[in-house]
């Protein structure tokens, strides 16, 4: 059976140099690729599109990855612009919530990650908290800091111990969107994850960035629920 195609979002920056080229160029670090590779997925990068063609374009995938990346504007979410958010990313905003929505219509497998995550819960109606100090501290470097899973959820069943997680993020979770519930916290109640608990459909999303780890429990459960789907015959 072929290998599982598994979505992952990427970005589009104005100047980008490399050889003798200088061009707006879509990208996503390369862990991510990796780790849907290693956890046995086939990895396709799908660069911003027209958020109405969200739908077609999922049409030919069997999971979707939402990356990291900058801040999503609160406007999405009905808040004022608290002056530490950061610029809005708007292209971006408007086709990873419309693959969100898309997802969830569909049933795809589906994993936020960092800025992924607090886009599942804007696109299920929740709100963030623009700033929290305390994750991230240096600018560009990882930090490492204990979750603690709750029990009886999907994470929880991936992972039952406390573990220690790459973070980079300075906003975080608030109001929980429909549906959703918390599956992980840090030591200070920062949320950390969150999920459907529908066992029907597998949406997680984590704070953290599993690409710099190398836990792959997380990762290598979305791959499955997505190699599970593509073997379901289509009626």
């Amino acid at each position: 059976m072929p290998r599982p195609l598994i979505g992952i979002t990427t970005y589009v920056e104005a100047s980008t140099r490399y050889g003798v080229w200088d061009l707006p160029t879509s990208l996503v670090p390369s862990a991510y690729h990796e780790l849907v590779q290693a956890a046995g997925g086939a990895a396709v990068l799908l660069p911003p599109d027209e958020p109405d063609r969200a739908a077609e374009v999922l049409g030919r995938l069997d999971g979707l990855v939402v990356s990291g990346g900058p801040d999503v504007d609160p406007i999405r979410y009905g808040a004022p612009r608290d002056p530490r958010t950061g610029a809005p990313a708007t292209v971006r905003d408007e086709w990873e919530l419309a693959l969100i929505g898309a997802a969830l219509d569909g049933g795809l497998p589906l994993l936020g990650i960092c800025r992924g995550m607090q886009a599942l819960n804007v696109a299920l109606g929740g709100t963030l908290i623009q700033h929290i100090d305390g994750h991230v501290h240096t600018p560009g470097v990882t930090s490492w800091h204990p979750v603690t899973p709750v029990a009886g959820t999907r994470y929880a069943e991936l992972v039952p111990e406390v573990a220690d997680v790459p973070t980079y993020h300075h906003q975080a979770v608030d109001r929980l969107g429909r549906g959703l519930v918390v599956s992980a916290y840090a030591e200070d109640g920062t949320v950390e994850a969150i999920e459907l608990p529908d066992r029907e459909r597998w949406v997680v999303g984590v704070q953290w960035h599993p690409e710099r780890d190398k836990d792959t429990r997380v990762m290598d459960s979305l791959v499955e629920a997505a190699a599970t789907l593509r073997a379901v015959p289509v009626a």
